[in-house]
């Protein structure tokens, strides 16, 4: 039963950060790294990502992909985490021990996604 739950919420906080790609692309070009090419792109499948898995992990016959999916994405998105930390100056809004806690919170979601596997 709990599991469940969690895995409603993890799958629809995804949708709802995945969202957020499109309302306010801005901020996730801003934490791209400079080495990654391609931000608006970027952002904009890694948003489609986002959504696709929240709600594939919602589904059944789905929800073991879409797990596997999540823990790729979080993976491939820990960069931009990286770089917020190391650029505290561009998220003035966000207090700088936000950005670093963002960091292990990876490895949370990571493990949390790893649940429905």
């Amino acid at each position: 039963m709990v599991k469940d739950i969690l895995r409603y919420v993890l799958g629809l906080f995804m949708v709802a950060a995945g969202i957020n790609h499109f309302v306010n692309p801005r901020l996730y070009v801003r934490m791209m790294p400079a080495w990654l090419p391609w931000h608006g792109p970027l952002v904009f499948w890694s948003g489609v990502a986002e959504v696709a898995l929240g709600v594939g992990l919602l589904v059944p016959a789905t929800r073991v992909w879409a797990a596997w999916g999540l823990i790729a994405l979080f993976v491939a998105v820990f960069p931009a985490n990286l770089e917020m930390a190391r650029q505290p100056e561009r998220f003035r809004k966000v207090p700088r021990w936000a950005l670093w806690l963002r960091l292990p919170l990876q490895v949370v979601l990571i493990l949390w996604a790893g649940w429905y596997t």
